[in-house]
């Protein structure tokens, strides 16, 4: 069994109260998730996440794009931070910033978000939390789920790693839905970066195949 020292080494990017994060942690903590967390990161100082973090102890960093003159300075600082921590894994966690490209390459198949939805229906600039779950509902879907994902240079457009389908009720409102679809993506994201620290992930252009344990 690897020691602490021995696991990947995982940061977390998150923006509000950090459920995802949470079953993150709980999920490294009993051994179902064979990483370490090492940091949170945020670009909102009062996010519930923080808290959330302080409680587990794992560090925490607050990086706020406007805080920086150009994109070459919030990428440095962001650069640092992750060497600091010597982060080798990056899940996003409700981040609602758009990473630089410069980090997406740096984490090129090693940074993996989570959706609220069935991609790439219901994906986009602008799409999450309520709103992505109100859009289903406008549109009558009668299915929806949770996606997780590589992340790429654009929004919720990276190769598909897990989904799982949550239906859609008569009568559902936006809270309903979100509820029934935030469990889903509390089992299926320590699952999605278990399989991606573990290197059992192979890609083949978009498709992602997942390979037997070794060992």
């Amino acid at each position: 069994m690897k020691t602490a020292d021995q696991l990947p080494r995982v940061a977390v990017f998150a923006s509000g109260g950090g459920s995802n994060f949470q079953a993150l942690v709980d999920a490294a903590e009993d051994g179902s998730l064979p990483a370490e967390i090492v940091l949170c990161l945020s670009d909102r100082p009062g996010a519930g996440v923080i808290d959330r973090a302080n409680a587990a102890g794992v560090a925490s960093v607050v990086v706020r794009p406007k805080d920086f003159g150009t994109e070459s300075e919030y990428v440095d600082k962001l650069s640092a931070v992750l060497d600091t921590y010597r982060v080798e894994f990056v899940a996003l966690a409700g981040y609602l910033k758009k990473i630089p490209s410069d980090i997406v390459r740096r984490y090129r198949h090693r940074m993996i978000n989570i959706h609220p939805a069935l991609l790439p229906s219901f994906g986009g600039r602008g799409m999450y939390g309520r709103r992505v779950h109100e859009a289903v509902l406008e549109h009558g879907a009668r299915w929806t789920g949770a996606t997780v994902h590589l992340v790429d240079e654009e929004y919720d457009t990276g190769p598909i790693l897990l989904q799982e389908p949550v239906p859609v009720h008569e009568g559902d409102t936006p809270e309903d839905l979100a509820a029934r679809v935030l469990k889903v993506e509390h089992r299926l994201y320590p699952r999605a970066l278990g399989l991606l620290v573990q290197g059992r992930l192979r890609l083949e252009g978009r498709i992602v195949r997942i390979l037997p344990p070794t060992g």
